[in-house]
């Protein structure tokens, strides 16, 4: 491990991701994004904010995103910190970035979601909440209709 405060440094500048950095963090660091592909990753960056990243150099070792409202509700998504710089911090001071971040920061609740991490959120302030969640997972149904007839329905039409 390379760990030195002096190069360590968080940043919210998108055009600072390295995408296949990104890519190969989240296969060594977290089970759930496994083989994302480039292209979809730059997808769900583009329509996140803020985007936060940690650095050891040029290194990326570190990332989280989030969706929000910016007053009602926002989600982090995707925490991840490369597995050689655990365990010293970095993880809980990237949720606070997150959650300090002017886009979040005055949000009424931060929802993640999380499978065995629980206690690791908890200590940042985070609680279980087992009445709210629920998924919908990309259904076929809703894909074959024509664009312009799901906008219609969405807007009411």
């Amino acid at each position: 491990m390379n760990y030195s405060h002096n190069q360590i440094r968080f940043s919210d500048r998108k055009s600072e991701i390295d995408l296949y950095q990104l890519q190969q963090l989240l296969n060594v660091s977290a089970f759930w994004a496994k083989g994302r592909s480039i292209e979809d990753l730059g997808i769900a960056i583009a329509n996140s904010d803020p985007v936060i990243i940690v650095l050891d150099g040029e290194q990326l070792v570190g990332f989280a995103r989030a969706t929000s409202d910016g007053v009602y509700r926002a989600t982090i998504w995707d925490v991840a910190i490369h597995p050689e710089y655990r365990g010293i911090g970095l993880g809980s001071k990237l949720v606070e970035t997150v959650l300090s971040h002017p886009r979040m920061n005055r949000v009424e609740r931060v929802y993640l979601m999380t499978t065995h991490k629980q206690q690791f959120y908890e200590r940042i302030g985070f609680q279980p909440n087992s009445t709210t969640t629920m998924v919908l997972y990309n259904q076929p149904d809703f894909n074959s209709l024509p664009a312009e007839i799901q906008l219609q329905e969405s807007l009411g039409g």
